[in-house]
């Protein structure tokens, strides 16, 4: 669903922020960066779908990023690049908490983010994770 996606693509833009800048939550869950020229309908599902992503996601945060941790395979999480963190977060938060998603939608969806946004092997590099914490989860 294509506006899912844009709710994804708002969440990583919002928890990018967060972790590069330390924007507040209340500032990053106002969107304010988001298009005026999408319907107001349409924004509403998008910010509220995000901003659950988003305020979820920092609450677990600890949680989150251990599960990330933990299968870093040669590689350390202080080197992660802030926006493969961000997709990672976003991606793991929903593995953990949004049940009725399936799981490999989300990972699909995380891919695509990186593919985007990341560097060249990022969605590589994010599929991997992602995969092993999936299977280990047993989710």
């Amino acid at each position: 669903m294509a506006s899912r996606r844009k709710a994804r693509i708002l969440a990583f833009q919002a928890l990018y922020a967060w972790d590069a800048s330390g924007v507040p939550t209340s500032e990053l869950l106002s969107f304010s960066w988001l298009s005026e020229q999408s319907s107001a309908n349409s924004d509403d599902e998008l910010k509220a779908f995000a901003g659950l992503m988003v305020s979820g996601t920092l609450e677990k945060i600890e949680e989150i990023d251990l599960v990330i941790r933990k299968h870093l395979e040669h590689w350390t999480f202080e080197r992660l690049k802030k926006v493969d963190l961000a997709i990672l977060r976003m991606a793991v938060y929903s593995i953990l908490y949004q049940r009725d998603i399936a799981v490999q939608i989300t990972i699909d969806e995380a891919i695509e983010i990186a593919k985007e946004f990341g560097a060249e092997d990022s969605y590589r590099f994010i599929n991997g994770v992602l995969d092993a914490a999936w299977k280990e989860l047993g989710t």
